[in-house]
């Protein structure tokens, strides 16, 4: 089998990573608010599927102890292939919402999985220089999946629905569930391709093997020491106070924007199209949001991530007053709405650079990469509980004062970040 360049297998390895994850967290609560189901509802359970991500730290090391990581890339690939047939199958029956998110939970617990492999794979296939190396080309197709996924897919199913369907007076169509379903069968055929593209291209490094001296018991246990030493670390408690508060507002906010720029004026929305939806959350947020993350980077490599954690506060929080703002104005123009949305998208993304680091900054010492791990699973926590409250909130006290909410939760991201201490120099480039 010849060696193929890491440019054969890390730009599509990377943007099937990222495709499942927007598919379920965004593009789900897209295409439930459209087929007609509750704000409530779609929190609800699509916060659920974040469970996946939580859990991860616990059965990732469980992954060597079956087959390669190789195998589990091509395997998992092709699960999600099938369960995105099934989801392309089951929308337009009348047990779409209960089958649909059996299948997006195949997806995200295959997801997960498929990421602990892939991450795993990266290590394995590439010397210490090609790591360095590729690490930027890793990161920008994976955001290219949020874009394509976020953006053209949304759009592409926004243009279906009008081709396909009349518009009723609920603001549904009868061509929605055909676009989606649509949508989705794309997804299954490109990991369909993607699975066997990558059977074929994928290196076989000698490293990647099945482990065969631990056992499953020796695992639990050396996990579960790692689990309590991270709990016995310095601040620790402050520490999981950050990691599960500093994203509270966002965390509520990130579920109900879809559904606030879909709904009808007299519902206290915006009233987008799907495809109006597609460009201005999954295409130009997207973009302010990456561009606000490069420029974090750039300022904390300059001058250290204390003297930039303040700023980073402000910008993760304050722009969500844009926000407020349209939910009293209601703008129409869609140069206004696309403005907004980049400007708080490009202010999560400055400020989501303190959090990330403070992760890294903790997890120092030994154990880094499991405690790394568990920081990852405990933000993925602060994400999904209170997203799950977000709905039903939201229809208790309606779009404005939902906006308003989140602003007021915005002191919890506050007295966190007053309580961590990081040291000057960290992040700094030497």
């Amino acid at each position: 089998m010849p060696k193929y360049s890491p440019w054969r297998w890390i730009p599509t390895l990377y943007f099937a990573e990222g495709l499942p994850y927007v598919a379920v967290m965004t593009i789900a609560v897209i295409m439930y608010k459209r087929l007609g189901i509750s704000n409530t509802d779609v929190a609800l359970y699509t916060g659920w599927l974040y469970l996946p991500w939580v859990i991860k730290p616990f059965w990732s090391p469980f992954v060597d102890l079956f087959r390669t990581k190789r195998w589990w890339v091509v395997v998992t690939q092709a699960v999600m292939a099938v369960a995105f047939a099934g989801i392309a199958f089951t929308i337009p029956t009348t047990l779409f919402f209960q089958l649909t998110l059996a299948m997006f939970w195949i997806i995200a617990f295959t997801s997960a999985t498929h990421d602990i492999s892939a991450d795993g794979f990266y290590m394995l296939g590439l010397d210490g220089h090609e790591q360095s190396l590729y690490v930027g080309i890793r990161s920008t197709f994976y955001r290219v999946a949020t874009v394509a996924g976020q953006g053209l897919l949304v759009i592409i199913a926004g243009l279906l629905e009008k081709q396909w369907g009349t518009q009723g007076g609920d603001g549904a169509s009868e061509g929605v569930p055909l676009a989606w379903s649509a949508c989705f069968a794309v997804l299954s055929v490109l990991f369909l391709a993607f699975s066997l593209y990558h059977a074929y291209v994928l290196p076989r490094p000698a490293a990647d093997h099945a482990s065969t001296d631990v056992t499953g018991r020796t695992l639990a246990r050396d996990f579960w020491n790692t689990f309590q030493s991270f709990f016995k670390k310095r601040n620790a408690f402050v520490a999981i106070l950050f990691m599960l508060l500093f994203r509270l507002p966002e965390a509520q906010l990130v579920k109900m924007v879809n559904p606030f720029l879909l709904d009808t004026a007299d519902k206290g929305g915006l009233g987008l199209t799907t495809d109006q939806v597609g460009v201005v959350y999954g295409t130009i947020g997207i973009i302010g949001l990456t561009v606000g993350g490069i420029l974090g980077g750039i300022a904390v490599a300059r001058h250290g991530l204390r003297r930039w954690l303040w700023p980073m506060v402000m910008a993760i929080t304050l722009p969500d007053l844009v926000y407020v703002y349209m939910s009293y104005a209601l703008p129409t123009n869609l140069f206004v709405i696309n403005a907004c949305v980049c400007i708080e998208q490009f202010g999560y993304g400055f400020g989501f650079t303190a959090y990330m680091l403070y992760l890294i900054y903790f997890s120092r010492g030994e154990h880094q990469t499991a405690h790394y791990s568990i920081c990852t699973g405990i933000m993925a926590l602060g994400m999904m509980l209170p997203g799950m409250m977000s709905g039903w909130l939201e229809e208790m006290i309606g779009y404005r004062y939902f906006f308003i909410w989140t602003i007021v939760c915005c002191a919890a991201t506050f007295g966190v970040a007053a309580l961590v201490d990081v040291d000057d120099d960290f992040g700094r480039k030497e």
